[in-house]
């Protein structure tokens, strides 16, 4: 049967992996709150979604802060995620094999995304002396 959670639980008193999954699922919770409102706001509030091509990321990314920041955007949100999903499977899957194949699964689609975050953030072209949007919204 599934019961629905108030989100107040204790903490765990063991220590360990646990107690820091339990502090890290909050912090990265609120750090992650202030970096999609951020991101929503830059892409869809301060500029015209239909400036937002190729030319306009190329562009962002000349700046190494924005790369910075869409790393540490794509590095707490996959871990964020992936931590609920680790407690999912802890809570609802009973069988031993089952969810040991369903951590390796999980972990295996954290590194892989992980990566290819990563080399597309690090890899991706700048546009030389690019100034601003190059798209004038209607």
């Amino acid at each position: 049967m599934l019961r629905i959670s108030s989100g107040r639980g204790p903490r765990p008193v063991a220590g360990g992996f646990e107690t820091f999954s339990w502090y890290y699922f909050r912090i990265s919770g609120a750090l992650l709150l202030v970096l999609v409102i951020v991101h929503l706001f830059i892409m869809h509030i301060a500029n015209d979604v239909s400036c937002t091509t190729y030319a306009f990321v190329a562009m962002r990314y000349s700046n190494i802060f924005w790369r910075v920041f869409d790393w540490l955007l794509l590095t707490v949100a996959l871990t964020h995620g992936m931590n609920g999903l680790r407690v999912v499977i802890d809570d609802y899957v009973h069988a031993p094999g089952t969810r040991m194949w369903l951590m390796s699964i999980s972990v295996v689609l954290l590194v892989v995304f992980f990566m290819l975050g990563t080399i597309t953030l690090i890899t991706f072209p700048t546009v030389p002396g690019a100034t601003g949007p190059l798209c004038i919204p209607k």
